[in-house]
Formats: structure tokens, C-alpha cells, sequence
């Protein structure tokens, strides 16, 4: 896929304007309206999938982590299967559950559940510094402490955020990568995040244009994420096909 205004880069993918943000968007709806029922049926399934691994405490989490990146490399298998002509069907959501691409995906979602676990734990730790700094605040009914401890209530959310937009940068093209290159899962990740970081203004005005969806989405009961899953889904095939063409 040649948009005639990317330069190729590093690793293998390339540096495009910034209104390809929009584009990702625009060129995944195309694929979604193509057969927009039994993608919004995938999408519903693995909604429900994800749900009830959700209600099991821990090893639902767990689960839900590793087997992530396996239906997610089967979704990308099944955009380039219908760009390719072929016939798009329920069972191409589990295509990678079985073959040579499983391990390799299994491994990505073992490092997907280790990034939630450092998140959680840095989460966690700066959350117990603002809560003490909160109690001893009041304890000694000082102003000062009390806003100290809100100051760091508004650092811990800064810095999961950037943390949690860092292990995405590194997760965003790695199964696409895995299932399309065989690329190792931690050169994978390396790689995504390289290409992402290449990339971030477009990723920037993806990133609005997916704020303002979710908001849409959500207003009906957030009955809109039926095909917002699906379409986001989709997106990451579109990117993904922008910035490595193959």
C-alpha cells in the first residue's frame, strides 16, 4: 500500500503525514461496511468472551491477557483474508488458536500481563503514598500535606497514563507483525513501538478522532461500541498495512 507520501524507516516501517490518522479510519470503515453484520458478530463474540473471562477473579485476568493478542492476530488474518477476495467467516476469530503462530502470541499476551502487572504496582505504590500523605494531612490538619497528597493523586494518574500509552505503543503492531512477519514477540514489540513512535502526530489525530468515537459510542446505552469494537479493531489492520505495506 503506497500513499505516495511515506519515506520508509527504521525497522521496516515508515514515517506518514499526519491526515493518515484520519485515514485509518476512514479506509477501516470501508472494510467494516463491506460486511459490516458478521463483523460487528465477531466483535460481539469476543465482547462476550472477554466478559465472562472478566467475572472470574484473578486467573479470568489472567487468561484474558495472554489469549488477547491470539484473537487479535486472528482479526488481522481475517482483514487480509477479505482484502484478499476471500469470504470472511465466525471461525477466522480463532484462526491462531491453532498452528505455529499460537506460542508466539501466547508470549505476547504473557508480556501484555506483565505490563498490567507493572502498571498496577506502580499504580498501587503511589496510590499508598497519596493515601498516607492524606491521613497524616488530617491527622495533623495541615492544608499543606492534604494538597501535597492531591498533587500526587494527579501525578499517579500522569504517570499511568504514560505508561499504559507506552506498553500500547509497544503492543499496537505486534501481533499484526507476529502473524504477518513472524517476527519475534519482544522484537515485535520493539519494533511496534519504534514504528508507533515514528508516527506519533498521526497517532495523535488517531487518537482524537477514537476520543470522540468512544463519547458517540457511549451516549446510546453505549450500544455504539457494538461497531466501534469491531471498526478499532479494524484500524489496526489499516495502520498497520499504512506504515509496513505488507
Amino acid at each position: 500500500m503506497d500513499n505516495g507520501n511515506a519515506v520508509v524507516t527504521t525497522g521496516g516501517a515508515r514515517a506518514v503525514e499526519a491526515g493518515r490518522g484520519w485515514a485509518w479510519w476512514s479506509e477501516a470503515w470501508a472494510r467494516f461496511t463491506s460486511n459490516a453484520v458478521l463483523w460487528v458478530v465477531l466483535g460481539l463474540i469476543l465482547l462476550v468472551i472477554m466478559f465472562v473471562l472478566g467475572v472470574i477473579p484473578l486467573l479470568g485476568t489472567v487468561v484474558a491477557s495472554l489469549v488477547a493478542p491470539v484473537f487479535i492476530g486472528g482479526w488481522m488474518l481475517a482483514a487480509r483474508k477479505v482484502e484478499t477476495g476471500g469470504t470472511l467467516e465466525v471461525s477466522d476469530l480463532f484462526t491462531c488458536f491453532k498452528g505455529d503462530r499460537l506460542v508466539p502470541l501466547l508470549v505476547l499476551g504473557a508480556l501484555l500481563l506483565a505490563m498490567l502487572v507493572v502498571t498496577g504496582l506502580v499504580a498501587g505504590v503511589l496510590g499508598l503514598g497519596a493515601f498516607l500523605g492524606i491521613v497524616m494531612g488530617g491527622a495533623n490538619q495541615s492544608i499543606g500535606g492534604v494538597l501535597t497528597a492531591l498533587g500526587t493523586g494527579l501525578l499517579i494518574l500522569l504517570v499511568v497514563l504514560v505508561i499504559s500509552v507506552v506498553f500500547g505503543m509497544a503492543f499496537w503492531f505486534a501481533p499484526a507483525l507476529v502473524v504477518f512477519r513472524g517476527t519475534p514477540p519482544v522484537d515485535a514489540m520493539r519494533n511496534s513501538f519504534a514504528a508507533c513512535l515514528k508516527n506519533i502526530v498521526p497517532f495523535l489525530f488517531y487518537g482524537i478522532v477514537y476520543f470522540l468515537a468512544a463519547i458517540v459510542a457511549s451516549v446510546p446505552f453505549g450500544l455504539g461500541w457494538i461497531v466501534l469494537v469491531p471498526l478499532s479493531l479494524l484500524t489496526i489492520y489499516t495502520s498497520y498495512r499504512d506504515l509496513y505495506g505488507s
